[in-house]
């Protein structure tokens, strides 16, 4: 008899994929934290960011896949004040 042990992450990284395919709040929300951090990923703005979040990082990277994706938003709405100080700055 032949048994297959998976990780235990694979089964929340699967959990996580769901989440994104199948709940459309999660897809658009994602979709739009994407948009941040791609807008915020220019040099100019890397630096203001680390400015006024005090040098912290919007992205957390994960062993998962899925749960990345899922920090970067809890950063995003953690830092969600020092964001909108840097947008509405005259810098």
């Amino acid at each position: 008899m032949i048994t297959f042990v998976l990780d235990p992450m694979h089964y929340i990284d699967l959990i996580f994929e769901d989440f994104e395919k199948h709940l459309k709040v999660h897809h658009g929300t994602i979709k739009k934290g994407k948009r941040i951090t791609t807008y915020i990923g220019r040099t100019m703005l890397i630096s203001m960011m680390k400015k006024f979040t005090q040098g912290r990082d919007l992205i957390r990277p994960s062993m998962i896949r899925f749960v990345t994706t899922y920090l970067t938003l809890a950063c995003l709405h953690e830092l969600k004040a020092s964001l909108v100080s840097m947008f509405s700055s005259k810098e």
